[in-house]
């Protein structure tokens, strides 16, 4: 079956002029892809090229977790290519989650955990993030504290509360992803929880909650009575 190339679409069929004359919300994944690529290459169109992307990752899902490696390893995804469809990622991840923290007040663990959950449910790793507020509960500064599986050796008490000193917040709420997607906590979870609820009420910072994040759920330490 003979390849159809892009030059050989009519015009307006292109995805680029479907862009400009639609919008983007009418055009496809592989359409949007095929813009970002460019190119296909001397044997096939960047339709195609796309779709073999696509198909490598199982769709868009599996894509945002995609690495420079994995989508050069697609014959016609150079280096350049690649970078550009990572930054698009990116971007998108980044739009999809942003929150003013100006006027974000936490009134609830749901939240908290509403704040977060985009950025960290679809991690790859372990990241743990420290959420620093003022006296009215509203979020003055968020931190990524390290990357890594949770263990009271790392997670130092003395990290998170020097910031928090420095940010003069009046408590703080912390979180962490579980890359498998369970968000029950392990007993790891809960010393660590312990040791800087002790830690926080020497130096007179609350910590308000900690909140493991896992795929479009949560758990709530303080809900489950272990501060």
């Amino acid at each position: 079956m003979q390849e159809i190339m892009i030059k050989d679409v009519p015009k307006e069929e292109r995805p680029r002029e479907r862009l400009l004359s639609h919008g983007a919300e009418p055009l496809s994944n592989q359409e949007l892809l095929s813009i970002l690529i460019g190119s296909g290459t001397r044997d096939e169109s960047v339709m195609s090229v796309a779709n073999r992307v696509l198909m490598h990752f199982e769709g868009l899902k599996l894509l945002r977790g995609a690495t420079i490696e994995e989508l050069t390893s697609i014959k016609g995804i150079g280096t350049a290519k690649g970078l550009l469809i990572l930054s698009a990622i990116e971007l998108g991840r980044r739009m999809h989650a942003y929150k003013s923290i100006d006027k974000y007040v936490i009134r609830s663990p749901e939240d908290g955990a509403d704040y977060i959950m985009e950025e960290m449910r679809s991690l790859n790793q372990e990241h743990f993030v420290a959420l620093f507020l003022n006296t009215k509960n509203q979020i003055i500064h968020r931190q990524t504290i390290f990357i890594g599986s949770l263990n009271a050796a790392i997670v130092h008490p003395r990290e998170i509360y020097r910031e928090a000193v420095k940010r003069s917040a009046a408590s703080i709420i912390v979180a962490h992803n579980h890359p498998s997607g369970d968000p029950e906590p392990s007993q790891e979870d809960i010393h660590v929880t312990r040791r800087l609820v002790e830690s926080g009420k020497m130096i007179g910072i609350d910590l308000l909650d900690h909140l493991i994040i896992g795929d479009r759920k949560f758990v709530s330490l303080k809900e489950k009575g272990y501060l």
